[in-house]
Formats: structure tokens, C-alpha cells, sequence
């Protein structure tokens, strides 16, 4: 009995080996001829280095590297390249937040506010309604507002806090905007019900138990490893190849797009995704959590596939679903600091995809590789990918070097700052977007804003603008004056509005103890003003109220009335004593009653 069940044994194994050796020869077969296509693509887009990694059912079949990771050194990529995988890192997140789903501390469906009451949007209907669902697949109606976290030094707290000042571009569940700040947010929500860090989460959970061990989430660590890609960006109008910097501001932001892996890891974790969230015979990431995730939510804002090969894209929770040429796919992007990536697989075919790039003006290219690569597995018409797109890459080249060789079309001709420029040095502020700092030297402004600094040139009129930097591209910065002439606002296009940073002022007029010195009734001729305090903000407690704004020294601006102000009169004890009220271009003076 014991030698059949052997014989049994033994057989079962060969049949396997045999058929591991045909699906073999069979793959090799259909990818013949893929290392001279991917060459040249490389090749014809100019982009040092590419990485692809190719899993059947429940194995990686194909991992490779092409041309460079280093170009200055000819370091080659190779299957243990790591590189940031970018907003790939996002299911890894909607993972997470699976997770604490299955552990009954939140609900996809339900409001978040009910599961974490620290959260604050815009307003009591977005309070009221929106879901971890709604947040993890871009439909809250909140746009990008992609500055507010691109090179700042946020931390994820003070990103989550932000979510309160961004007012909605359209009704709740009514369209798809991309939002990375959602995904930061739904990264806190983790270290909110789970205890632990987002990072500490995603190693113990998924990491950990998928043998991710090269993964991790600081550039900085990643430098100090032996394999590593580095990204490089085409010098404008050339073909010259130079470095591009390592975006290393992530740790605020990291729920959206941290994660540094390489194919060897990132085969475990499309397995995982390709196998109803098994790894080698054990339930890593329950089955209830890929089927969320893969679970239609929001139609997709791409652009309609004008050749019909990719159509019907809609966005789950982390990842986009659509037809490829007939074949159900599952897929996501991702783009940081000139590197590309791109992971997808087909759930009928039991077929996944992964591909990286370190080319800055090449994003399209890992897209191309992985519907090259699909094109052959499948046995589908081959699409030209490459030579349709870099058509239309080489015709938007020339468009924008034309428009270039243009400049200033615009620009209003022997113009002047209407003040001197030390009027408009000081601090701006955005509630959401943070700081915009303005300096003057040596009769040049520039300004610094989230670790960008750049010297401006005057345009026209109260209008500065950059350089066109091929890194941080141009910035155009619009000052206005407020009612009483002073410089106090700063006008900037940023994401998908029209930014608005005002003048910071003196810190003292929000300090609790100096406003509370200014209250009390203020007397002129038998007519009273009440100052008081209400919602930690000085009012006249007038009917209706007059609310009282900082403005600068020891003066406050009246909120419903710009071109009024009241300015208090301090004595040398620290007292306010008076206030001057100037309203129509007039001044009186009221004096505090003791």
C-alpha cells in the first residue's frame, strides 16, 4: 500500500514536471523575439533602463532586465533592481484598509466619520457621507491638489488635517479626480484602528508574509542597497541624457505612492492578486478584500481608447479594470521622479505583467512594453504600440518647442511693480497649500515654496514669473494690493484652480492673551463699540456682527468691509488704551472704557 501511494506520489510530481516544462517551452516560444523589441523600443525613446517581470498562474515565468539602471557608471537592471513603484503602492493601501475591514473596525460603505470622528471635510454633507469606498476610488467630487503634498515637509497628520479646506469641484459620487491626499488620509486611518504606522501595517501584514523582504519605503535606505535604478530626464531639444533627482519626500504622503520593491517581490505580490489572495497554499490577503478592491466604482476620467484595443476602464480601489481586446484586465500606473512603473494581469488568463522604466520623459512607455508583451502572450493582431505613440511623443515635442521659440505672447509691454519690491517680501499663506515665502536680493525676488526656490523676473504690471526650468517647470506669481494700497495677496495657478496665498500678519493678533487684552467697550461721543471674543476671533458685537481679521501691527481688517479697519492703541504697560476706526478714507478715535 505504502509503495503505490509512493508510485502515486511520484507520478503526480512528474506530471507536474512535465507540464512545468511545456507551459516552458510554450512561453519561450511566444516571447521569442521580445528582447530585440524591447532593445529598440529603449532605443527609440531614449530611456536608459527598463525591468520586466512576467508571472504565470501561480510563478514567475520571466524576469529581466534591459539596458541600464546607472547609465554613467553601465550598471545593468537586473530582476532584484529596486525602483519606487509609485501609485502602484495604492492597492497595497485599499489592501490594508481590506484588512480592517474583515476585522469588523470599518465599513466600506459606511460614513468614515463613524469609525474615525478625527476626520473633517469641507462640509457637513461631505462629513456626512463619504466612505472609505468613495475615498479609495477618487469619487469624494476633491480634485488633486497635488502641491499641497509634491516636496513639502507635511506630515501625514497635517495632511490629513488639510482635507477640511479643500472645497469639492463636483457632488459627491458625481465623477472620478484623481486624489493622492485620499490615500494619505486612508493611511492615517490605519495607524487610527490598527496601532501601528502605516509602514509598521504593511510589513506585518503583507510584506512579511508574501517574502517581500528586499521592499521598503525610504529612498534613502533604498541608496544604501547594491541594486538600484536611478532616473534620468532627456536635456530639452537634445537627445542628451542627464540625472534626475530622487524624489524623497514621501513620508508624509507615503499611503499613496512610497513603496520601493523589485520584480522578484512584486511576482509574490501579483500572485497573491492572480490566486484569490493565496501564496504558496496559504491565505495571505483574504479573498473578500481582492474582490472589493477589483469591484467597479467610479468610470475612469482616461481618455476614451480612440483604436478600440483597451475600452470600459473603471477605477476600483486601487486599480483600474477594463477590456483588452477582449481579455478582462486588472491595472494601475505609476510615475515619481522620472521612474515609471506599471503592474496588471488578466484574471481569465491567469496572466500578470510587470514593467519599469527610469526615463522621466518616457511615462507611456511601461503601458506599451506591458500591451507588447500582452499582444504576444495572448496571440492577439500586434498592435504597433511603440511607433503610434512616439508619433504623437515627437509631434508634441515640436508643439512645445515651437510654442517655446514664442514667448511672452502675453506680456504687456514697458510696465512697472506698482510698489517697491521690499513691499512684496514677506509670508503668504493658503490654508491648505501652506507657505509661500517671497525674498529679495540684490534688487531680484524670488520665492520658496515647499522646498522649490526659484528667482522671478517682473512680467507686467504686479506679475512675476520663473524661469522655464526643465525641472520645476514655470511659475507665474500675481500680487495683488488690498483696499489700504499695502501688498497682500499672491495669485497662483496650481493643480485645477487658481491658488490664493495672503499675507501672514503679525502673529501676536491671533495670541489668545493679547486678543483678550483688546475686549471691552470702546467709546466715541456716546457711541460704543463692543469688542469681544467669539470662536476664539475679536467681533464688534454689532447686529449682525462685524468679525475682526488680522491685518498688520496691532490693526485688524473688518472681514465684511475690506476697506475698513481698526487698529488698537497699545500704551507702554502693554494696554490697549484706544482704537482708531478709519472707514471712507477717514480716522476717529474711540477711547476704552475702564
Amino acid at each position: 500500500m505504502k509503495t503505490r501511494k509512493t508510485a502515486f506520489v511520484l507520478s503526480i510530481l512528474w506530471f507536474s514536471i512535465i507540464q512545468l516544462n511545456a507551459q516552458t517551452v510554450d512561453m519561450d516560444q511566444k516571447l521569442s523575439g521580445l528582447d530585440i523589441t524591447i532593445n529598440k523600443i529603449l532605443k527609440d525613446w531614449n530611456v536608459p533602463g527598463c525591468g520586466v517581470g512576467i508571472v504565470a498562474k501561480n510563478r514567475l515565468v520571466f524576469a529581466k532586465g534591459y539596458g541600464y539602471r546607472d547609465l554613467d557608471k553601465k550598471l545593468p537592471v537586473t530582476p532584484n533592481t529596486l525602483f519606487q513603484i509609485a501609485s502602484n503602492t495604492k492597492l497595497f493601501t485599499a489592501t490594508a484598509i481590506g484588512f480592517l475591514v474583515e476585522e469588523g473596525k470599518l465599513d466600506w460603505d459606511k460614513p468614515i466619520k463613524k469609525y474615525v470622528p478625527q476626520i473633517q471635510f469641507y462640509n457637513d454633507e461631505l462629513n456626512s457621507n463619504v466612505t472609505i469606498r468613495d475615498m479609495l476610488s477618487h469619487r469624494t467630487g476633491i480634485s488633486r491638489h497635488d502641491n499641497i503634498w509634491y516636496k513639502s515637509d507635511f506630515t501625514r497628520q497635517e495632511l490629513f488635517d488639510r482635507l477640511k479646506f479643500l472645497e469639492p469641484s463636483i457632488p459627491l459620487r458625481q465623477g472620478f479626480l484623481y486624489n493622492n491626499l485620499m490615500y494619505c488620509a486612508a493611511g492615517q486611518i490605519v495607524e487610527y484602528l490598527s496601532g501601528q504606522k502605516w509602514e509598521a501595517f504593511i510589513k506585518n501584514k503583507i510584506f512579511s508574509p508574501l517574502s517581500m523582504s528586499h521592499s521598503m519605503f525610504v529612498v534613502a535606505e533604498m541608496q544604501k542597497q547594491p541594486d538600484f535604478m536611478s532616473p534620468y530626464y532627456e536635456k530639452r531639444d537634445t537627445t542628451t541624457l542627464l540625472p534626475y533627482p530622487f524624489y524623497t519626500q514621501m513620508e508624509g504622503v507615503g499611503p499613496c505612492g512610497s513603496i520601493i520593491s523589485n520584480i522578484n517581490d512584486l511576482s509574490n505580490w501579483l500572485i497573491a492578486q492572480m490566486n484569490d489572495g493565496k501564496f504558496k497554499y496559504q491565505q495571505v490577503i483574504p479573498s473578500n478584500i481582492i474582490k472589493e478592491t477589483l469591484q467597479p466604482a467610479s468610470i475612469s476620467a482616461s481618455v476614451p481608447d480612440k483604436y478600440y484595443e483597451n475600452l470600459n476602464s473603471i477605477y476600483g480601489m486601487g486599480r483600474l479594470t477594463s477590456s483588452y481586446k477582449g481579455h478582462y484586465r486588472t491595472m494601475h500606473g505609476g510615475a515619481i521622479g522620472g521612474i515609471y512603473s506599471n503592474l496588471s494581469f488578466m484574471p481569465a488568463d491567469s496572466l500578470g505583467i510587470i514593467v519599469f522604466i527610469n526615463g522621466a520623459h518616457a511615462y507611456q512607455l511601461p503601458g506599451i512594453i506591458a500591451n507588447t508583451i500582452y499582444d504576444l502572450l495572448l496571440n492577439t493582431d500586434k498592435t504597433p504600440w511603440s511607433e503610434r505613440a512616439l508619433k504623437d511623443y515627437l509631434k508634441d515635442k515640436a508643439t512645445d518647442r515651437e510654442a517655446r521659440s514664442k514667448p511672452d505672447i502675453d506680456r504687456v509691454p514697458n510696465t512697472k511693480p506698482s510698489h517697491p519690491l521690499s513691499d512684496y517680501t514677506g509670508k503668504y499663506e493658503d490654508p491648505a497649500y501652506g507657505q509661500m515665502e517671497i525674498k529679495e536680493k540684490d534688487g531680484v525676488l524670488s520665492f520658496l515654496f515647499n522646498n522649490t526656490m526659484m528667482p522671478l523676473q517682473h512680467y507686467h504690471y504686479d506679475r512675476f514669473v520663473s524661469a522655464d526650468d526643465e525641472i520645476n517647470g514655470k511659475w507665474s506669481l500675481m500680487f495683488n494690493s488690498d483696499a489700504q494700497g499695502a501688498v497682500q495677496q499672491i495669485k497662483v495657478s496650481l493643480d485645477e484652480k487658481e491658488v490664493v496665498f495672503t499675507k501672514k500678519a503679525d502673529a501676536r493678533l491671533t495670541d489668545p492673551e493679547f486678543i483678550k487684552n483688546l475686549t471691552g467697550q470702546y467709546e466715541l461721543n456716546g457711541n460704543i463699540l463692543n469688542i469681544v471674543i467669539s470662536n476664539n476671533e475679536l467681533i464688534v458685537n454689532s447686529a449682525p456682527p462685524q468679525h475682526l481679521e488680522p491685518y498688520k501691527g496691532t490693526t485688524y481688517r473688518i472681514r465684511e468691509f475690506s476697506d475698513q479697519t481698526i487698529g488698537f492703541i497699545i500704551d507702554e504697560k502693554g494696554i490697549a488704551t484706544g482704537c482708531k476706526f478709519t472707514y471712507d478714507g477717514k480716522t476717529v478715535i474711540f477711547t476704552k472704557k475702564k
